[in-house]
């Protein structure tokens, strides 16, 4: 379709520059061009509806910037929100005036910090602050603490938990936001749980509030010393978990086990535990039932009770703390496959949610206690 005159003289003229990104603001039909001399607006003379006329808009854009003006629903759809756009192509897709192009843009892995500037100016959305910040480039850039800044201003607007959840995480990297404002950020989660599992995800020994370590913590120690220095797993964690920091992470653990909101949370939970105890995770099984949990710690220390193994020259070490141990062990064998038998049957939520993990909550707790107590 033919533009008004006045419309394509313009957008020639804004096309012939050296632009770095278009959007167009449909409710007041203005289209908006950055350049690296700044910002320029041109108002829109639709010369028929307000549709036709912005598909013809983009049309003449991706004609100029694609060679084709047929080009965007040809040959963006196919990457948007897969993060397979070609790192080539991504400048050029910020200059189409699409909203779902830019979406193509922020999810594509070799986005820089530069293309990010452009893509933030171009659609400025909590979804796409998240996608960019997944990206190490965009977190070490200038534009990283403006769009972890934009998530905390955002996180009392969120109304999914796994939104919450994400952008907590996101915005605890790298000293993107102040420690004043991660204080808040942690005050809040009092209210609002989901926000504790973003910090056990993204910073889990450096939890703004810190336990005490447990009281055997300096006899354990002090017994596998010589193992920890070996680099034996079994004792680094052990040790770890009686420690400050790991008597942190469990004592959060528990804040956001006793009420968690929705599966999404629970789902987190689990994600955060098996990150978290990897490092004793004795196979590679995926379990579904707690019982066989229980069966494959048992089995595990049975085997290494009094053989030279890692495990074994644990227990020669502390025999004491075998509790311990297999507490450590259950909780490393942890995943989201354990909730799959109960939320596969129920889309429940808050206390109904709640009723039904018990099977799982409860295994959870007794380990968290025989770790802390």
């Amino acid at each position: 379709m033919e533009l008004s005159a006045e419309d394509a003289l313009r957008i020639n003229v804004l096309l012939a520059g050296q632009l770095e990104a278009v959007r167009i603001d449909e409710s007041s039909m203005t289209l908006y061009a950055l350049s690296d001399k700044g910002e320029a607006r041109v108002k829109l003379n639709p010369n028929c509806r307000d549709e036709s006329y912005l598909r013809g808009i983009r049309e003449a854009l991706s004609s100029h910037v694609l060679g084709s003006p047929g080009g965007y629903p040809v040959y963006l759809k196919r990457w948007t929100r897969m993060g397979q756009a070609r790192d080539g192509i991504l400048e050029s897709l910020l200059l189409l005036g699409e909203p779902e192009a830019v979406v193509a843009v922020v999810n594509a892995s070799g986005i820089t910090n530069e293309i990010a500037r452009r893509a933030w100016w171009a659609l400025q959305t909590s979804e796409n602050a998240r996608c960019m910040l997944r990206q190490q480039a965009v977190v070490e850039g200038d534009i990283g603490p403006v769009l972890a800044d934009f998530l905390v201003e955002f996180l009392p607007f969120e109304e999914e938990a796994h939104n919450m959840i994400d952008s907590v995480q996101l915005v605890l990297q790298q000293n993107l936001i102040s420690d004043e404002t991660r204080q808040k950020i942690w005050e809040k989660g009092k209210h609002k749980n989901a926000y504790y599992v973003g910090f056990l995800l993204s910073i889990p020994d450096n939890l703004p509030e810190q336990q005490s370590p447990h009281r055997v913590w300096h006899v354990a120690r002090e017994a596998l010393a010589n193992l920890c220095d070996a680099g034996n797993p079994y004792a680094l964690q052990l040790c770890h978990l009686l420690g400050a920091p790991g008597q942190s992470f469990l004592a959060t653990l528990e804040l956001v086990l006793r009420k968690p909101a929705n599966q999404d949370v629970v789902v987190a939970l689990l994600h955060a535990i098996a990150c978290y105890f990897e490092p004793a995770r004795f196979n590679t099984g995926k379990y579904e039932y707690m019982d066989d949990i229980r069966h494959a710690v048992d089995n595990h220390l049975a085997i290494n009770l009094a053989v030279d193994s890692p495990l074994g020259h644990v227990l020669g070490k502390v025999p004491e703390l075998e509790n311990q141990l297999r507490a450590m062990l259950t909780l490393a064998l942890l995943d989201e496959p354990v909730v799959n038998p109960i939320f596969s049957r129920t889309d429940a939520i808050g206390t109904l949610m709640r009723k039904k993990l018990k099977p799982v909550s409860d295994v959870i707790q007794q380990q968290i206690d025989i770790l802390r107590i």
